[in-house]
Parts: C-alpha cells; structure tokens; sequence
C-alpha cells in the first residue's frame, strides 16, 4: 500500500516539475478519450501539439490566442500573488471591449492613427474601473472578491447584450445584435504583412519584463506580497493591506481590459455578442501552471493556445465538439492540482502490517481461545435444553 508522508520542507524539484508531470497525465487521459470517441489517438495528439506550430501562419494565430492570455495571466499573478482571488477576470475583458470599441466608433475619415492609442487607453480603463468595483466592496464591506467578482461577469455580459442591440447596434447591419465594422483606423497595428500578430504580442512581452522587475527587483512589488500574504506584519513593516488590495485590483483588470481592448480592435474589429471567448477564466489555469512566475505564463499561455486552436481543428477535421477545448482545460487544471500534492509531500510504500506469532501470547491469553469453543459448547446445549 502507498502512503503520503510530509516532507521536512517544500520540494523545489517538484515545484517546477509538478506542471510537467501534469501535461503528460493530461495527454495520456486525452488518448484515452480520443480512442473512447472512435479516433484515433495519435491524429487526435497531432491537432493539438503538432498543427498549431506546422508553419508560420500557424504560428502566428498561436500568437493571436496566446497573446491576451498572456496579458490577463500577467495580471492576475499580481493578484495571486497578493492573496487576492480576482475570479472575474472575464468580465473586466468584456468591459474593457466595450469601452475601447466605444471610442472606435467615433472614429470618421478625419481620424488620425493617434486613436489606436485612446482606444487602448479606454479598454485598460474600463477594465480598471469594473475591477475597482470588487476592490471597494472588498476594502469598505470585507465582501468576497471571489463571488463579487464572479458576479460581475454575468453582468458584463448582459451589459455587451444591451449595448450591441440598443445604443451601438449597426443600423445597416439587418438587425443583427452587432456594431458596424470598425474603420481601418482603428485598427491595431500588426507586426508583419499576411499575419493577424499584433503589437498586442510586443505589450505583452513588455509586460512580462515589467512584472519581473516589479515583483522581485522593487520594494513596492514586496510590499505588494506581504500585504497580501500577512496583513498583520505588513502593518508592522509600515506596508498597507488595503493599498495591496486596490493595486492588485486595479493592475488585473486594467490588464484584463486591455486584452480585451486589443481583442476588439485587432482579431474582430467590432462588437458582438461574442466578444467573451472565455480568456478570462482560461488566464487562471495559464497562472498557475506557470507558477504565478512571469517567464512560466509565456510558455502555460502557448500550452492553453494551442488547446484553444487544436480545438477548433477537432471541430473542423475530427468532428469532434468544440467543447473538447475545455475538457482539456479542466484535465490540466485538476491533475495540476493533484500533482501540487508532491510539493508537500513524498509517496512511501507503506508496510502490510505483519501478525503477532502464537508464541509471543501470554500463556493465559492462549488458555483462553483454546478453551473458549469448547465451554461454550455446553452453555449452548444447556441453553436449548431449558428452553
């Protein structure tokens, strides 16, 4: 039999390796599924490790979908990180969409490129400002960031829903609950002819540049931890939890706006009902896997990319659901958790318990079972004679 045993201290080996070990359980259980659908499972491994990295226009749409992971991930890392559990990452994304393509429809023939960065601008606001509503009920009425956050992505979007079919719905678009196209202008400048990759992709990069050297080069980023992680010694240090609360905050869903921004204004150039593609909440499972670490997120953000993409061509060439995407996603995410476990803890065989000899009884004990079926023969005849 196995047993858990605690270890006298964290595993560093495990830390980096558990995220591993996890991938290859999760591929090992996608076989699995693949040949319990009647595919084949190496064709199925193909669609979603080999043909989202087969050419170069390949990797650019890896890009396209890694790249606003990558900036919400990096976001809510500096909440994470803090002990702030910012869940509604998703909704901040839709209403920094909402706000950014707001100020792409005023643009007309006379708009300069300058609007690109107002546009931005307004997505990382409008994020900024729906993350600010969780930080004030949080830090006024020590209500749970989890479900105020989580809330407010329902609201978001309903919020998309009305916006597209009353006050920006496209009067010649046939009734469709959509805005109209936005003008080239507006458009967010790509890094290469032929190729949808963005200077989304070059934000995103700065930004893991920047968390670095925020959170392990500056005093500020450890004020940030420590506010969160121990409230009553930041106190003692002059650190303030509530500040820690409100950058968090602010930082996620400011980065989640501005995902959301580069979203509307680059890939889909214009509002629609299906502006949430579900980055918000696919970002927790990139932040983790990369161990809230900047450099880790690059590469957990190509890893959930490429499910984003292989599930697509699932659809397309397997006919398999789209939704296989987010079954992948949650086999990731729960062996991941499983695999923590090993951080903790060490596997130890544990040994059969072995039975004590005869010899070892006491000679009283031995008198006793071998005279105890044998007088309590009697009492039972004696029993049934009386009755």
């Amino acid at each position: 039999m196995l047993k858990l045993e605690a270890r006298p201290q964290l595993s560093r080996f495990w830390s980096y390796g558990s995220p591993i070990l996890a991938l290859l359980i999760t591929v090992v259980i996608g076989m699995a599924l693949f040949a319990a659908l009647g595919k084949d499972p190496v064709k199925g491994l193909l669609v979603f490790f080999w043909e989202p990295i087969r050419s170069g226009y390949a990797l650019g749409e890896l890009m396209v979908k890694a790249t606003p992971l990558l900036i919400i991930a990096l976001g809510l890392a500096v909440c994470f990180r803090s002990n702030v559990w910012n869940i509604g990452a998703e909704g901040q994304f839709v209403i920094g969409a909402i706000a950014a393509g707001y100020v792409a429809l005023l643009a007309d023939k006379s708009t300069g490129p300058w609007i690109v960065a107002a546009i931005i601008a307004a997505g990382v606001l409008g994020g900024m400002a729906w993350a600010a509503i969780v930080a004030l009920l949080r830090d006024r009425f020590n209500a749970n960031e989890i479900l105020v956050s989580l809330m407010l992505v329902y609201v978001a979007t309903l919020v998309l829903g009305y916006v597209v079919a009353g006050p920006l719905k496209d009067p010649m678009g046939f009734n469709f609950p959509q805005s109209k196209t936005f003008d080239a202008v507006t458009q967010i400048p790509r890094l290469m002819k032929g190729s949808r990759v963005s200077i989304g992709l070059l934000i995103a990069l700065g930004g893991v540049a920047a968390l670095w050297i925020f959170l392990f080069r500056t005093r500020a980023g450890f004020a940030q931890q420590v506010g969160g992680l121990a409230p009553a010694a930041a106190r003692y240090a002059g650190f303030s939890a509530r500040r820690a609360v409100w950058i968090a905050l602010l930082t996620s869903g400011g980065a989640a706006g501005l995902a959301g921004a580069l979203e509307v204004a680059g890939p889909i150039g214009q509002l629609t009902p299906y502006v949430p593609a579900g980055y918000g909440f696919a970002a927790i499972i990139v932040a983790f896997v990369g161990r809230l670490h900047p450099v880790g997120m690059v590469f957990s953000a190509i890893l959930m990319s490429m499910f984003y993409i292989g599930g697509e061509l699932a659809q397309s060439r397997l006919g398999l659901p789209k939704s296989l995407t987010g079954v992948f996603q949650g086999l990731l995410l729960f062996t991941l958790l499983a695999c923590d476990t090993l951080i903790a803890y060490r596997v130890r065989r544990k040994a059969a318990p072995k039975p004590a000899p005869v010899s070892s009884l006491s000679p009283g004990t031995a008198s006793l079972q071998v005279s105890t079926p044998l007088t309590a023969q009697p009492v039972a005849h004696a029993t049934e004679g009386a009755l």
